[in-house]
């Protein structure tokens, strides 16, 4: 059985299908068709939907973070222990919510359709920002899409309910809900079972490497984004899956003096502080990754897991010498990064063994750590090419080089012929020019509908070139752009 608040109502669900997503539950199981879906894929932002989670601060005190989702790649075992609020849930004994009035009076519905998914994205921005600036109030709604272009007035609509807000009825029975969440906070092993299809919501590592070794053949759930369009994009079933979120230990970020540790279950919106602190271009990437409801669910272990050669992730990673941490049942191996990935969609993972957590090196004043992202789009968008640079200078001779990119190959990779051109080289135009010309060694891409075979090698070349200016003038940083 599995338990959460839909809004203020206890829901206990014990015999659903576990592939059964959080949107056609509102819209088929509880009358809730305010939610709607556009696409099915994560890409619109339709049917957002916020999720509120008890977290417990430093200083020990309990409050409510809530989240925007997309709704369409969110399975609803993933909602055990937490709380669901739809659009349907923000009008209050007659009256709208003040982010719904701010849409009707600054006029930022057109047709509709889009209008319930920007209203929980405000309403999600109102909650987490006292006065949240116009970059802020782009991040929070970059993720929806509304196709009769009224951007301007949403964005009016915005500043009017963010800026200067009120406490609602959300805020008066903060108390009470906090109180609600703690008693049904989980305790055991959740399970989502309909006869043929199961989901298990393990809460250790220790409960997940256990059911991984009785359930091999088992899919694992992080945060869904990926293997969600298994079920919504391909029709697929999924007949057995663990989902890993409500795994504590692998939701933290531990600092040491020479290293981060990051649970693999980590949301990739949690690992913006830390890796934004030690690598600002880390930062700007993962501003431009998907968007915020799909980094408030994708996780950086899942990103790493699906072993996809577009991921942005992996190649800064793989540039920055990071590790993971394997494990099946009671073993741990660590493996570098670049091992992992071994051909298309094919890693050096065994069966029953899960990625734990990924181990980042700290940031060092010696080495120059920069990262690039060239797609069509600024937000929102797939890779075309990534490009990572992570070198050493000593007396302007280049000591250490790693060099890695996403899009050129089937798998993230480092470039070694063009590592080797830089290494005992000086750092100068000529040394660069010959590094270039090794990216054509180190990489024969493909052409699809993001980019030709001939412009990725360019890109990689230009992005390499460009490295190199910024360096030696410091003062010009245009880092992870976007080339249309």
């Amino acid at each position: 059985m599995i338990q959460f608040l839909l809004n203020q109502e206890l829901r206990s669900e014990h015999a659903l299908d576990p592939n059964l997503t959080v949107l056609n539950y509102l819209r088929d199981h509880v009358g809730k068709p305010g939610t709607k879906e556009g696409c099915a894929s994560g890409d619109c932002g339709a049917c957002t939907v916020v999720v509120g989670e008890l977290q417990t601060d430093d200083d020990g005190r309990e409050h409510i973070r809530y989240r925007s989702l997309n709704s369409c790649l969110t399975f609803v075992s993933s909602l055990h222990g937490k709380q669901l609020i739809s659009v349907e849930d923000l009008k209050h004994k007659g009256e709208l919510h003040s982010v719904q009035k701010a849409m009707v009076e600054c006029h930022g519905s057109q047709c509709g359709f889009c209008t319930p998914g920007f209203v929980m994205s405000l309403f999600a921005l109102q909650k987490n920002s006292d006065a949240p600036d116009h970059a802020k109030a782009h991040e929070a709604l970059a993720g929806n899409l509304c196709r009769c272009t009224g951007y301007r007035p949403i964005l009016e609509a915005a500043e009017q309910s963010c800026c200067g807000k009120q406490p609602d009825q959300f805020d008066a029975r903060e108390a009470d809900t906090i109180a609600r969440l703690k008693a049904i906070a989980p305790t055991d092993i959740g399970e989502l079972n309909s006869g043929d299809k199961r989901c298990l919501v393990p809460l250790t590592v220790a409960d997940l490497a256990d059911l991984y070794d009785a359930y091999p053949q088992a899919r694992l759930l992080a945060g869904g984004t990926d293997l969600a369009l298994e079920v919504t994009q391909f029709h697929r079933t999924l007949p057995v899956m663990i989902y890993v979120g409500n795994v504590a230990e692998m939701k933290r970020i531990e600092r040491f003096d020479d290293r981060l540790e990051i649970g693999a279950a980590t949301a990739l919106s949690d690992c913006y502080e830390a890796l934004n602190a030690e690598y600002p271009d880390f930062g700007e990437l993962l501003h431009r990754f998907a968007s915020l409801q799909i980094r408030n669910q994708g996780t950086l272990g899942g990103n790493i897991g699906n072993a996809s050669p577009i991921g942005d992730s992996p190649p800064l990673l793989i540039a920055l010498g990071a590790q993971i941490v394997l494990c099946k049942g009671e073993t741990r191996r660590t493996l570098a990064l670049e091992d992992y990935f071994i051909d298309y969609r094919v890693t050096a993972r065994q069966e029953s063994e899960f990625i734990e957590k990924i181990i980042v090196p700290r940031a060092s004043v010696e080495k120059l750590f920069r990262a690039y992202k060239v797609s069509k789009r600024l937000d929102d968008d797939i890779s075309a090419v990534c490009a990572a640079f992570n070198i050493r200078l000593e007396n302007g001779v280049v000591a250490e080089a790693r060099v890695a990119f996403g899009g050129m190959a089937a798998i993230p990779k480092r470039a070694a012929a063009c590592e080797a051109a830089l290494l005992g080289a000086p750092f100068n135009n000529a040394t660069v020019e010959r590094a270039c010309a090794a990216l054509g060694e180190d990489f024969t891409p493909l052409s699809d509908f993001r980019a030709s075979k001939e412009y990725r090698l360019l890109s990689a070349q230009n992005l390499l070139r460009k490295y190199f200016i910024e360096l030696q003038t410091p003062h010009i940083e245009t880092r992870v752009t976007a080339y249309v």
